[in-house]
């Protein structure tokens, strides 16, 4: 496999663009995959819109370094790579505005640097459809301004996948081991367990086939990344067995789940689909899942016949390795989960559409383009629909979020104070309180704790309007913000006499 990867690669080099002069084949080439990430950066802050506040998961991950808020209890699965990556902003700026268009900024920057790590192996043309189908998908639109890590481990997937391959037999390539250590380390600082899934095929390839500098980055890479998860295991959560038990556990517990149906169920725009219930949304809507795997056969075909098949395949392992426990060992599903294997997959399945609509004297076919146009203008109908809808719904629970925040400042509820009960720990950032539980994935405090607390600052706990509040708070005068009540501990009393 090694062998033959170094004399295929040669000479897809041979058959693709050639460097050259300012403004040869592989310059423009470049330029093409640049307008990709630039219209994708806009795409974003068009379309979902800076001003969209924090959601529930992006709260826990600013708290750790904003100074807005009280830290959000940081639950076993999480690790400090979003933090990390929103520090730059968070740590001085509490405008949500201007995280948002960091992000995008940087989601469209990394978007071309991971697709030319590819150009060895692909015609620009075919990186640039790719990075344009991945960049159109709803989810990656929605999630690539947002502080949450799954977008970036497709952009450490992508990177790895394309670094592996450029490491040939003989020859040592310090750049691609550079690339292939640091995307590993990208996605195990984000994920952990989701960085060992994606590049699975590719230790395994490195064992198998002997390649002691790719294998030896790729755990150096993960060895970095995912160091200070396994540290603060043992500091905060009580060893790393334990951290891992407790991650499980929070995710339903892992193990054969059937999953398939709950991620189809999730394209129609439910960011969490948890528990995952409720009919498939229109076939319009999922079309394009069914189609992806049958392009990116295709696309398999296509390098088998053009005799470049390690690319293909190795993208796809990885895909398929990064979409396993997702598909069929938790018993949820949300649509950023995916995103890896979306980023992997969009390379063959941009070959096949080439393939189709390129005749090989590298004349269009008239009537194969007509019907790849069509239908990836349908699909991006379908894909802006959905992102409209997502974006229109998210904005409005954040802004009700915000709006019981006030709600508090009006009561009273002010910094330095803590929140308890339904939504407290992304209402908790929004008011400037810390977030406590008692129970649940979140529990970091007991009873006695908060009613001590509840003596020297102010302590509020939400739930829904007929909710029962808990045997602490059912005394507490009560006022109705939005589709919650909010029980407000009374200020204790001080004596002013001699």
């Amino acid at each position: 496999m090694a062998d033959s990867t170094h004399a295929i690669l040669a000479g897809t080099r041979r058959s693709g663009p050639l460097s050259g002069p300012r403004g040869g084949p592989r310059a423009r080439g470049d330029v093409l995959v640049a307008a990709v990430a630039v219209a994708f950066t806009l795409a974003q802050l068009l379309l979902v819109r800076p001003g969209m506040g924090l959601g529930w998961d992006e709260t826990v991950y600013v708290s750790q370094v904003s100074p807005h808020a009280p830290a959000a209890f940081f639950s076993a699965p999480r690790a400090r790579g979003v933090p990390l990556l929103v520090a730059p902003v968070a740590s001085w700026s509490s405008s949500t505005a201007l995280l948002r268009v960091y992000l995008a900024v940087l989601s469209g920057l990394a978007l071309y640097l991971a697709l030319r790590v590819w150009r060895h192996a692909f015609p620009s043309r075919v990186l640039a459809l790719a990075g344009a189908l991945f960049a159109s998908l709803w989810v990656t639109l929605f999630y690539g301004p947002q502080a949450m890590p799954n977008y970036w481990v497709a952009i450490g997937a992508l990177t790895c996948a394309g670094c592996f391959l450029r490491v040939r037999p003989g020859r040592r390539d310090r750049a691609a081991l550079c690339g292939l250590a640091g995307g590993a380390a990208l996605m195990a600082l984000m994920r952990p367990m989701d960085a060992v899934w994606a590049v699975l095929p590719l230790l395994a390839l490195a064992v198998l086939k002997r390649r002691l500098p790719p294998l030896a980055a790729l755990l150096a890479g993960l060895a970095a990344g995912s160091a200070q998860w396994v540290i603060e295991a043992y500091t905060g959560y009580g060893g790393l067995l334990k951290r891992l038990s407790d991650g499980s556990a929070i995710q339903g517990g892992l193990g054969w789940h059937f999953a398939v149906a709950d991620q189809l169920r999730s394209l129609g725009g439910r960011t969490l689909c948890r528990p995952c219930t409720g009919a498939v949304p229109n076939v319009a809507i999922t079309a394009w899942w069914y189609v992806l795997p049958l392009l990116a056969l295709l696309g398999l075909a296509v390098a088998l016949r053009a005799r470049r098949t390690p690319p293909t395949l190795v993208a796809l392992a990885c895909a398929a390795t990064a979409a396993f426990p997702y598909l069929f060992l938790i018993g949820y599903a949300a649509p950023r989960f995916l995103q890896p294997a979306y980023a992997l997959l969009a390379i063959p399945v941009a070959d096949a559409l080439v393939h189709l609509v390129e005749a090989p004297g590298g004349q269009w076919r008239p009537l194969a383009l007509s019907l790849v146009a069509l239908g990836l203008a349908g699909h991006l109908a379908v894909q802006y629909a959905v992102l409209t809808h997502t974006v229109q719904r998210t904005t409005a629970d954040r802004r009700a979020w915000s709006g019981t925040a006030a709600d508090l400042h009006r009561l009273g509820v002010r910094p330095p104070c803590l929140l308890t009960g339904r939504n407290a720990v992304p209402i908790a950032f929004y008011t400037g309180c810390g977030s406590a539980a008692t129970d649940g994935h979140n529990a970091n405090t007991t009873r006695a704790i908060i009613e001590r607390t509840a003596r020297r600052m102010p302590v509020a706990t939400l739930t829904t309007p007929d909710g029962t509040p808990p045997a602490y708070a059912r005394t507490w005068p009560s006022h109705r913000s939005g589709d919650l009540r909010l029980y407000i501990a009374p200020r204790p009393r001080t004596n002013t006499g001699p």
